[in-house]
């Protein structure tokens, strides 16, 4: 009698997690290109949304991508897919053609061109996206009730967030406004087009000037360093003129615009324009809203991680996260309606000279001379046309020698690997025919193995020694190792369901999604690898 009595009530506190509601809305946030290094460092001069997130929510600060190139699509397909390169697809920011040698976006769709823009082969939609997002996820599970909308100042980062059934926008620099493909819609909504009216060039453009948000003494460290970078007339110090060197506005002006941290408000107004015009978080069916912080990685190219430029643009993230927060928080009725997300899409090298001033043996490595020499040699020892070109830790390698199949492939493959390992700033050099046999030197060949997709990676893949940068240009920096300073990023929880704390356990990027999904109550994207973390979602295992 005591166990049928017992029955329905074990039933019942089995079934209580499944029954619990899920939040109103999701805000899945991603700040590109900050590190736990940089995050660290900051964290005791935050005093702002970001803050209040790390005290109030749970705190991952080492969460690692497990493939050897970190970069911003791949970043954030990860995170959206739960899964690494070898099953999404997305390998790096750009590919090689290798008939021509010239990069190519990752994104691109010649069938589904950009609304509100000139045509071009930028990125436009997801079709190259192999894996299912937890926008897709929650598309599918509400049949299409629950609303996904991902905004980026980039479309690489917009698209993955918002996956095949989501709504990605992403602001454009050739036209300075938001934009999207005919992927997800033939016209642009209303809310975005009163958006893009209300906000022109012409408010800020000669106006606004990019100056320390805090006094002078906030700040460590010297303003003016030899190796940063002047690009779009930015100059290297404090204030930053964000005309572009123009007279009126144009393409230069928005992208200095777009690389200044005060494009970080004009995406927090985007979200919230997004957050009134579809209506998120006013019912019961969960809604997602992704949103990718994108001038914190263009900071960090031109100005690397300890320069004052950096330090301001984490203030103004700071204060600019608050805002966003705020207004998802008013959208949903409250913080017990609310889950936020926050990670990074990939840390990043500090300025390789700046590292050898302070002792390390650090350096720039230009992978046009190594592109120059491969090539050249690979033509000494086989004859013919064969052009190899280097993009970040990929080799392609194309030509009518190759093509014609007048050459053993496999043998040029492999020669080009073995001149690459004689080249005293790579550490580790192999063929795509050996990736999946040679031993895991250094524990370095697995991080390739997760980063490769036949097709779209190169044909030897290599590996720079730690703190040796790959960059074509002479002052900034650069990230896409499988070192600690680019692979480590932070992961935060915070609202509805979470455990506060700091878990200082190191955990994968790949957690991210099926965590998020768990939160939404959801199953896990199709293709993903990781795995809810449990302990930061309240009771239960």
């Amino acid at each position: 009698m005591f166990r049928l009595r017992a029955l329905p009530l074990l039933l019942l506190l089995l079934a209580l997690p499944a029954l619990a509601k899920p939040p109103r809305l999701t805000l899945f946030i991603t700040v590109d290109a900050m590190g736990s290094d940089l995050l660290l460092r900051t964290q005791p001069r935050l005093k702002g949304g970001l803050r209040q997130l790390i005290d109030s929510g749970a705190f991952y600060p080492y969460a690692r991508y497990g493939y050897a190139k970190p970069r911003t699509a791949p970043g954030h397909a990860t995170l959206a897919t739960g899964a690494n390169p070898w099953r999404h697809g997305i390998v790096d920011n750009r590919i090689i053609d290798r008939a021509t040698g010239k990069p190519e976006r990752v994104f691109p769709d010649p069938t589904h061109p950009v609304l509100e823009a000139a045509l071009s082969n930028e990125d436009v939609s997801p079709a190259n996206l192999m894996a299912e997002t937890v926008a897709d996820r929650l598309r599918l599970a509400t049949q299409a009730q629950g609303k996904a909308i991902a905004l980026s100042g980039k479309a690489r980062s917009a698209i993955p967030l918002a996956g095949r059934l989501g709504q990605a926008y992403w602001y454009d620099e050739t036209v300075g406004k938001f934009v999207t493909g005919t992927w997800y819609t033939k016209e642009l909504p209303g809310w975005l087009k009163a958006f893009n009216a209300a906000n022109p060039p012409e408010a800020w453009f000669g106006k606004v000037t990019w100056e320390p948000l805090l006094p002078r003494t906030a700040y460590t460290g010297e303003d003016d360093r030899p190796y940063e970078g002047e690009l779009y007339g930015l100059g290297r110090t404090f204030p930053h003129p964000l005309t572009g060197g123009l007279t009126s506005p144009g393409p230069q002006a928005y992208t200095a615009f777009a690389i200044s941290p005060l494009s970080l408000d004009l995406v927090v107004k985007a979200a919230r324009a997004a957050i009134d015009g579809e209506g998120l978080g006013k019912d019961e069916v969960p809604d997602l809203l992704a949103v990718s912080f994108s001038a914190t990685d263009r900071v960090f190219h031109q100005y690397g991680p300890n320069s004052w430029e950096m330090q301001d643009t984490m203030y103004r993230l700071d204060k600019a996260l608050g805002d966003l927060v705020a207004a998802a928080e008013r959208a949903a009725g409250g913080r017990d309606n609310l889950l936020v997300v926050l990670s990074a899409d990939h840390g990043g090298a500090a300025v390789p000279e700046h590292w050898a001033a302070e002792g390390m043996d650090a350096q720039r490595v230009d992978p046009g001379v190594l592109s120059k020499g491969l090539t050249e040699a690979l033509r000494a020892q086989f004859g013919g046309d064969i052009l190899a070109t280097v993009e970040e830790l990929d080799v392609y390698l194309g030509g009518k020698t190759l093509e014609g199949g007048k050459v053993d492939g496999a043998a040029v493959r492999r020669a080009a690997a073995a001149w690459l390992l004689k080249q005293p700033a790579i550490t580790l050099a192999v063929a795509r025919d050996d990736l999946y046999s040679m031993p895991d030197v250094a524990g370095l060949v697995m991080p390739l193995r997760r980063g490769y997709f036949p097709g779209r990676s190169g044909d030897v893949l290599f590996v720079v020694k730690p703190f040796h940068v790959i960059s074509a240009e002479p002052t900034g920096t650069n990230h896409g190792t499988p070192y600690a300073y680019d692979q480590l990023v932070p992961f935060i929880l915070a609202g509805k369901g979470v455990k506060p704390g700091t878990y200082t356990r190191e955990i994968s990027t790949t957690d991210v999604a099926p965590t998020v999904a768990a939160a939404l109550g959801l199953s896990l994207p199709a293709s993903a690898e990781g795995e809810p973390r449990y302990e930061a979602l309240g009771s239960g295992r």
